[in-house]
């Protein structure tokens, strides 16, 4: 049997993330990022869209941040459309320099978590890259006639017509993970860029009692896996992010200090 996540969040139907999110008590604003907050740190947990980058397009600070940060930056994000390694060259392309063994993504980690734990029939509702990651795990990402777990992340040509199969799939039992519940994340002047949660919440619009898990942040489980990998503590960590019922909750519950990144909106 597939274990749930260590906090199977919001695993009773609650919902997505709200204003009763748990306020970091260590958090700080900041108008743009600032490589003077972080020269205490000897890793810095990085959001990356509404930080680094939005829309294809790197923040203009975000060269010089990631330049200050040298090796101890970690992007960890809740992007569930590509992989670490397709990642980075964007981010190389952009001038930011980060390798794919310190990026962290939410429907990549969902997928190692669980291959880790056997499971082997997938309904994945993802875009390419990740049905590509999914078989190189050795997972079967594409059966819809007796799935293991039902996976959604953010999936381009998931329409109205293929939300009634998948919700016949999890009918027939199989568990839903979600690889993170954010609604949208904002472009360069603020406007909202639809996210996976957004699919959630069609989903829960046509059946409110649903019930789902996921990694993805506000969890705090891909802040703790970064700690773990780089061999660092909650104390030593800084997590940078833009939205603080996400990124601050997940530091929050991790006892990460939490720079909030508030960016001026632009006309």
């Amino acid at each position: 049997m597939l274990p749930k996540a260590d906090r199977a969040i919001r695993a009773n139907g609650s919902g997505p993330v709200d204003a009763a999110t748990p306020k970091n008590s260590e958090a700080r604003i900041f108008p743009r990022l600032d490589p003077a907050a972080i020269q205490g740190a000897r890793i810095v947990l990085c959001d990356l869209d509404g930080c680094l980058m939005s829309a294809g397009r790197a923040f203009d600070d975000a060269v010089d941040y990631v330049e200050a940060c040298g090796e101890r930056i970690w992007v960890v994000s809740n992007r569930s459309d590509m992989t670490a390694p397709e990642l980075s060259v964007c981010l190389q392309h952009l001038g930011l320099q980060i390798p794919p063994s310190r990026i962290i993504l939410a429907g990549e980690f969902a997928l190692d978590h669980l291959s880790a734990h056997g499971l082997r029939r997938l309904a994945l509702y993802a875009a390419p890259a990740l049905h590509a990651h999914a078989r190189r795990l050795g997972l079967d990402p594409d059966d819809a006639e007796d799935p293991e777990a039902v996976l959604l992340c953010r999936d381009p040509a998931l329409t109205v017509d293929g939300m009634g199969p998948l919700l016949n799939m999890l009918d027939s039992g199989a568990p839903l993970w979600v690889s993170n519940e954010d609604l949208s994340h904002p472009d360069h002047r603020h406007r909202p860029i639809a996210e996976t949660g957004a699919l959630l919440a069609a989903l829960r619009a046509i059946r409110p009692d649903l019930t789902w898990q996921s990694l993805g942040k506000p969890e705090p489980a891909m802040l703790l896996h970064a700690l773990r990998l780089s061999g660092n503590q909650p104390g030593n960590a800084i997590f940078v992010g833009d939205n603080p019922r996400t990124d601050g909750a997940a530091a929050a519950a991790a006892g990460i200090p939490f720079h909030h990144i508030q960016r001026a909106r632009k006309s």
